[in-house]
């Protein structure tokens, strides 16, 4: 797995890579609103998890997932740390561990 030293240049490279949608975070499930479209824990795997943590405040703290959906679809979730902990169901916390 690669190392980047920013969120914005990991991003770049998945992108280049095929992760080329936007995920939002919702209680059950993941919503892709340029396709309109929710997906849920068992439809989904989380390729691969980059975490970056900021230098000056522990508020610049985030996760970077590359997911990949069994539609086919790839895309990224930007999660910062801990903010949807308490929002999200118990199998989506399992699945973005």
């Amino acid at each position: 797995m690669k190392n980047f030293d920013t969120l914005s240049e990991a991003i770049s490279d998945l992108q280049a890579n095929g992760y080329t949608y936007d995920f939002n975070l919702k209680p059950e499930c993941l919503e892709c609103a340029s396709l309109k479209i929710e997906i849920h824990p068992e439809d989904f795997k989380v390729d691969k998890t980059y975490r970056f943590e900021g230098m000056s405040s522990t508020d610049d703290n985030s996760v970077l997932y590359a997911i990949s959906a069994k539609n086919g679809i790839k895309g990224l979730l930007v999660d910062a740390y801990g903010v949807y902990a308490e929002n999200i169901s118990e199998a989506m916390r399992k699945k973005l561990r």
